[in-house]
């Protein structure tokens, strides 16, 4: 890890570093907020258009990650500096849109293989760090891009995540114009190799309740990306058919942005400190 700046934060340090990644073939940034005394673990994945700072500067997490011990680790969203064409021609594809996925197509296969990265580089390397590598002591979560990310890797990949959440997530992109560009354009037109990145069919396939001990998710009703993009009552239905515990929030008013992350962080940290003991 190549340390590019730390910052006094809450009693703890927020750093910001870069990794060279064998799985992208880029170097790959995060975000590291470092309590007084890590106690676990939690992994939050960004949004669409976001990077490794989003979360530090805006979510207003880390003076209550100190008093809880909680660790934050906060990947960027994409490989960048690769030049692929047409990387940056959409907000919602390409750089700043990995949607934390192994893509499978060219030219994007060669590098844009976020989800080998968190799981297999990144995330191993901070809980050996941090000596938070015991099975329980790491959580994961994510906002709308990230919260798919946060769902679908958890259920991908069960028992390496202790605990679960999600702000306005992607909930099934499957059926959704922003998964549905990102899934053709990352793993082919063959629409029956999508669904092992979709959290409600991911979900619906389960033989019991992955976690028990619940997941919580907050959604927005003024959220001006829900009925179109976002479908949680598909989430919902799921999580009912395989008795998966969910507290699924409604809030009358909130949009999409941080604003509205900043208002349900408490919530989120403690569900995680909660069950990450």
């Amino acid at each position: 890890m190549k340390l590019l700046s730390a910052h006094r934060c809450f009693g703890g340090v927020q750093q910001f570093r870069e990794q060279a990644s064998r799985e992208t073939g880029t170097l790959m940034r995060h975000g590291l907020f470092l309590p007084p005394e890590p106690k676990a673990l939690l992994v939050y994945l960004a949004g669409l258009t976001c990077t490794e700072e989003t979360f530090a500067i805006k979510a207003g997490a880390q003076a209550l990650a100190a008093s809880l011990g909680l660790a934050l680790l906060t990947p960027d969203t994409s490989p960048r500096g690769t030049e692929l064409p047409g990387q940056a021609e959409r907000w919602d594809f390409g750089v700043g849109a990995g949607f934390y996925l192994d893509a499978t197509e060219a030219p994007w296969a060669a590098h844009w293989r976020m989800e080998s990265h968190l799981l297999q580089e990144l995330i191993p390397a901070v809980q050996r760090e941090l000596g938070l590598d015991r099975v329980g002591r790491t959580g994961l979560m994510g906002h709308s891009m990230g919260g798919h990310g946060a769902l679908t890797l958890a259920l991908r990949h069960p028992g390496r995540f202790a605990s679960l959440s999600a702000i306005a997530p992607i909930c099934a992109p499957t059926e959704c114009p922003w998964g549905r560009r990102a899934f053709a354009g990352y793993l082919g037109s063959d629409e029956t190799r999508w669904a092992a990145h979709d959290a409600s069919r991911l979900m619906a396939a389960q033989q019991a309740a992955p976690f028990p001990a619940g997941i919580r998710i907050d959604q927005g009703l003024a959220d001006p990306f829900l009925a179109e993009q976002l479908l949680p009552e598909r989430f919902e239905a799921a999580c009912a058919a395989v008795q998966q515990p969910l507290a699924l929030v409604r809030h009358e008013g909130y949009d999409h942005g941080y604003y509205f992350i900043a208002t349900v962080m408490e919530a989120h940290l403690r569900h995680h400190a909660e069950r990450l003991r």
